[in-house]
């Protein structure tokens, strides 16, 4: 950053020094970028701790298993549903005295868009005992694409 010394004829300097402005605006830009939060499409679910129950009683629950399918299906159990149906098992299954597992297993080529609806709508519900399965199968994929 040079600076001009200008002359010495008594006259004001026509020139105005515009680095430190560009220094400050510079310095503005890069904080507010900073600032800003980062937009995400996100549903947040409150997955257990891991660790196991106070009480060492087993009880033994009914599991529900929740699939997407590649063409846009939910299967509640093996059978096809709609969201409208998936909202009502949903509340069916929070009204037993023992609330059984949910399980949530999309397969490989299922929508997203249809995997974020059916997790609102799980998330909605209230469910406690929710887990994801089969993600073991996904293992080869990600070595696949750290490889290449």
């Amino acid at each position: 950053m040079a600076m001009s010394g200008g002359s010495d004829d008594g006259e004001p300097m026509m020139e105005m020094n515009t680095t430190p402005l560009i220094d400050v605006m510079l310095v503005l830009l890069i904080m507010f970028i900073i600032t800003i939060p980062v937009a995400t499409h996100s549903v947040d679910i409150d997955l257990p701790s891991g660790q196991n129950p106070p009480n060492s009683a087993v009880i033994d629950t009914v599991k529900n298993k929740v699939v997407l399918t590649s063409d846009n299906k939910v299967l509640w159990n093996g059978e096809a549903v709609n969201t409208g149906q998936l909202v009502t098992l949903l509340k069916d299954s929070m009204a037993l005295p023992v609330e059984p597992e949910l399980q949530f297993q999309p397969e490989a080529d299922a929508s997203y868009d249809l995997s974020a609806r059916v997790m609102n709508i799980i998330k909605g519900s209230n469910v406690t005992k929710f887990g994801f399965v089969g993600n073991e199968q996904y293992a080869a994929f990600g070595k696949a694409a750290n490889a290449q």
